[in-house]
């Protein structure tokens, strides 16, 4: 009998209850276990706090509503949002959780206060699951709200010319409607935790005086124990060793894309096809070294906590990636006119051109500073961010491992060859047998459907077929009954077909119901995954008037709208809906999960 076996000899329960309590716990993953071990801690010491029954009871206090709203595309703003509203509920306030994708004009109304945590996507556009919200709140149609007070937060990526730009949305216009703000907006980059942190701390802090009773000590660190914490994260990632790492491009391809394995056993780390799995990379060592030259600086100049010089800058800070606070910070240093010049609004559009294929080390070289010491310049980067890649591999599939699908970064710009930090990191600096640090990111937003006979539509150019091979892997150790279509497109046939047996072998079992293949430099004429779609209109929208699901991954910039437009247009053109009827169509899908993505 495993050990792990729960029966009526080894607990308090009879032969039914462990039946039922063990069948319950099989379809948890080690996450959802947890929050449940932490959800009946709570129901015991309820229990423990009761009023015994006869004595005497007084009503109880009410307590101060609070809403935490998050718009999320990735997960991040989510878990932020969560945190708040667990350190929230610890000081004793009645907090009610929601998604944007939840939230209307009638339940807004009746917020009094209200917490926003949002990301921003793209050219400055909101997370898929806010769409409706942001309409709602940009438009005509947005609710008065005079008494309400709000703080907002938001998630975003310095080196975009949009950064935050939702959560500005956001804080101006519930302003521009009556609220009344808590707090300002605060705004955080990539490395967001310990920012985030404050800005709840801060607004439990302003919140404290709506509370009856005082918040009880030490309850600003409520859902941070280490019980509820997973045992590897981003600041705690696994040692993973690296099994196999093979090229996937054929000969006389002008791409390196890798598959990679590695190992998950002894880390208890669990995923769900559409996770993420989180990098934690180093930089180049060539490239440190040469930024270290050009600075004038001593590699083994000391900083805090016993490091140097030369080893935070392979581990710890951004040193390619331009961001707007860098360059200003820069400026002041350099006195630079040209470099102040392109920081002024009216140059925006200027800079914005300028930094193309400009990094760090372009500006240090421009507009050169003498007197800069180690301390100075680290303290002016940003923490190297882990980089997310989506799995590739369904856990049932593939146990105690993962699999990563890397598409190789390489390109010469201003006279000097670039490399992708961590796609280097993994393609020149790994072997098989090294080890690499990673974590589990998950992703709500980007989950095969529980109906195991829904049909999926699956468009993913390039690596952005990753999960859709972990998706179809999954479907065929469930024995999913539902079709499958594929929408895969690159470069070539001949070098570009990413894994392209698999793809043929599930196509001739049947798993694979229809696969279409776009080769954009095959014929004079570039041809698209977009191409493809308008092409099956009329099977394409069967399939969506069917109940299908719509999967979408890879580029934000160009493919993701690209691909947006011509589902628009099949469906107005297939189902006789006007612009604005493909428009809600689309909505439609999206409220229903039908229309999910996964876009970077």
């Amino acid at each position: 009998m495993a050990p792990n076996l729960l029966t009526d000899t080894n607990s308090p329960l009879n032969a039914d209850q462990a039946r039922r309590v063990q069948q319950a716990l099989a379809d948890l993953d080690a996450a959802q276990r947890q929050w449940l071990s932490g959800y009946l801690a709570g129901l015991n010491a309820q229990s423990a706090g009761a009023p015994q029954a006869g004595n005497a009871q007084t009503a109880p206090t009410p307590s101060a509503a609070l809403t935490v709203l998050y718009g999320s595309q990735t997960g991040n703003a989510e878990g932020v949002a969560e945190l708040a509203a667990e350190r929230a509920r610890a000081q004793g306030f009645d907090v009610t959780l929601a998604s944007m994708a939840d939230a209307g004009k009638k339940t807004l109304k009746a917020v009094e206060r209200l917490l926003v945590v949002v990301s921003t996507q793209g050219d400055g556009d909101p997370p898929d699951p806010a769409l409706e919200f942001h309409e709602l709140m940009m438009g005509r149609k947005a609710p008065k709200l005079a008494g309400l007070r709000f703080a907002v937060l938001g998630l975003g990526d310095a080196s975009y010319e949009h950064f935050c730009h939702t959560a500005k949305e956001f804080d101006a216009r519930l302003a521009e409607l009556g609220g009344e703000a808590i707090l300002e907006r605060t705004d955080c980059d990539v490395d967001y935790e310990e920012k985030a942190e404050a800005w709840i701390d801060q607004v439990l802090e302003s919140l404290a005086g709506d509370l009856a009773t005082p918040p009880p000590a030490q309850a600003a660190d409520a859902g941070m124990s280490q019980s509820a914490q997973p045992r590897y994260s981003k600041k705690h990632p696994f040692m993973a060793e690296v099994l196999t790492s093979q090229p996937l491009n054929g000969r006389g391809s002008d791409k390196q894309t890798l598959h990679l394995e590695l190992s998950l056993e002894d880390s208890g780390l669990e995923y769900l096809p559409g996770d993420a799995v989180g990098v934690v990379p180093q930089n180049d060592p060539a490239h440190v070294d040469e930024l270290i030259e050009m600075l004038k600086l001593d590699a083994e100049s000391p900083l805090e906590e016993g490091r140097v010089l030369r080893d935070a800058l392979l581990t710890d800070f951004e040193v390619t990636t331009l961001t707007r606070p860098f360059l200003q910070q820069w400026a002041e240093w350099s006195q630079a006119p040209e470099l102040r010049r392109l920081l002024s609004e009216e140059a925006r559009d200027e800079l914005r051109d300028w930094l193309q294929g400009r990094h760090i080390i372009d500006v240090i070289e421009q507009f050169p500073v003498d007197g800069i010491d180690a301390a100075q310049f680290s303290a002016a980067l940003r923490k190297l961010p882990p980089r997310l890649y989506s799995i590739a591999s369904s856990q049932a599939a593939a146990p105690d491992e993962v699999h990563l699908t890397v598409a190789v970064v390489r390109y010469a710009t201003h006279g000097r060859s670039r490399n992708g930090v961590t796609t280097n990191y993994l393609a020149d600096q790994i072997e098989p047998g090294d080890r690499v640090p990673i974590y589990i990111d998950r992703n709500k937003q980007f989950k095969l459907p529980d109906d195991d006979d829904a049909p999926l539509i699956m468009i993913g150019p390039g690596t952005g077929v990753a999960p859709f091979r972990a998706f179809l892997q999954e479907r065929e150790e469930r024995g999913a009954s539902g079709d499958n279509w594929l929408f895969f497109g690159d470069r070539h046939f001949r070098s570009d077909f990413l894994y392209q047996a698999e793809w043929l072998k599930w196509r001739q079992h049947g798993l694979l119901t229809r696969l279409d293949v776009a080769f954009s430099r095959d014929q004079p004429e570039k041809v698209y995954v977009q191409d493809r779609l308008r092409e099956q209109a009329e099977t394409l929208y069967a399939w969506l008037e069917a109940g299908a699901y719509v999967y979408v991954c890879g580029d934000a910039e160009f493919m993701a709208p690209d691909v947006h437009q011509a589902l628009r247009d099949v469906i107005r053109e297939q189902g006789g809906h006007g612009e604005a009827g493909a428009d809600d169509y689309l909505r439609q899908m999206q409220q229903e999960k039908r229309y999910q993505r996964d876009i970077y």
